[in-house]
């Protein structure tokens, strides 16, 4: 499968709106810290399906990216796959100048054939271009495939927020876990 990166353009705004980022969570991370060294194992959960384009996670679909466009400070990058987008990655210059993943996402359909990489090796290249001494996102404890890609990324867990998601709902038990990509 040939997949082709290549940033938003005039028009492209609406491309990305039927990507499928929905996902089966059926495990959890269980975090252990080690001096300054965050670690996890993964426990298995009753299993249901998540999608960050519904409900309160729905920013990126209700959001205006046409200011992203030709600005040195936040950038979007669209997959293209078979004359679609098969998924994005929002990026913007973090206040502690690392790059800030603000979204990332593939299609359900094309998961595990590379896009996710291609994407995050696009950001590297935006970053490192931009000065920036590296790559922070975040992510929740229920997201294993998401924790385990960012790992063999080289990402490292630089911090847990247990309060983030109460926020939203009072008794939710997902954790924050903030990943950084610091280039040497």
């Amino acid at each position: 499968m040939d997949i082709v990166i290549r940033e938003l353009a005039v028009g492209d705004e609406n491309a990305w709106k039927d990507i499928d980022d929905s996902f089966t969570v059926d495990s959890t991370l269980v975090l252990s810290l080690m001096g300054r060294q965050i670690g996890f194992t993964v426990k298995e959960i009753p299993s249901y399906t998540k999608s960050y384009s519904e409900g309160p996670f729905n920013e990126a679909a209700d959001e205006e990216y046409s200011d992203y466009i030709d600005s040195p400070d936040q950038i979007v990058y669209l997959a293209w796959a078979e004359n679609q987008v098969v998924g994005r990655i929002i990026l913007k210059r973090n206040w502690n100048k690392y790059a800030l993943v603000e979204d990332i996402a593939v299609d359900k359909n094309y998961r595990g054939h590379g896009v996710g990489r291609k994407l995050i090796e696009q950001a590297k290249w935006w970053a490192k271009n931009g000065g920036m001494p590296g790559i922070m996102l975040e992510t929740q404890s229920n997201n294993v495939n998401a924790c385990k890609f960012y790992t063999s990324c080289g990402f490292v867990i630089g911090g847990l927020d247990f309060h983030l998601y109460q926020g939203i709902h009072k008794n939710s038990d997902e954790i924050a876990i903030f990943w950084y990509l610091i280039f040497e």
